[in-house]
């Protein structure tokens, strides 16, 4: 028996939590799904695509408590809230277009793209879309 990280003992693939019931570790469980990407997600990834990650996971909560905002208090004043949510829409596809192109598995796809230049594109079109988001906004 063996104890994983979240203090639960470990017998061949029956987890042990201490109460009476046991489970399987499986990957037909949403625990054992969820466990293996986690597993493979941190075993696989290069560090500047987990950074890449990181902000696009900000980036999307930041949309998401916008909305929330906006379905709960209201959208006065409406250019504001339309500009700060094109703005986190534009900021998430942006990412994911730097995360394509940072993304080592991808490099026969962006043959003439280093991840610097991806980097330098992703940067120049940040600045656009926040001069465009603070003009709209008045």
């Amino acid at each position: 028996m063996t104890l994983d990280s979240t203090g639960h003992w470990i017998e061949g693939n029956t987890v042990r939590d201490g109460s009476s019931r046991d489970y399987k570790m499986s990957s037909t469980t949403l625990i054992g799904v969820v466990r293996n990407f986690l597993d493979e997600y941190m075993r696989t990834t290069p560090k500047k695509l987990k950074m890449v990650d990181a902000y696009l996971s900000y980036v999307l909560m930041t949309g998401i408590l916008q909305f929330v905002y906006c379905c709960l208090v209201g959208t006065f004043p409406f250019n504001s809230f339309l500009s700060g949510f094109i703005c986190t829409v534009g900021c998430f596809v942006l990412g994911v277009s730097l995360r394509l192109q940072a993304n080592p598995q991808n490099r026969h796809q962006f043959v003439g793209v280093s991840p610097e230049r991806g980097f330098a594109d992703f940067v120049f079109a940040h600045i656009i879309l926040h001069l465009v988001t603070v003009n709209f906004i008045g």
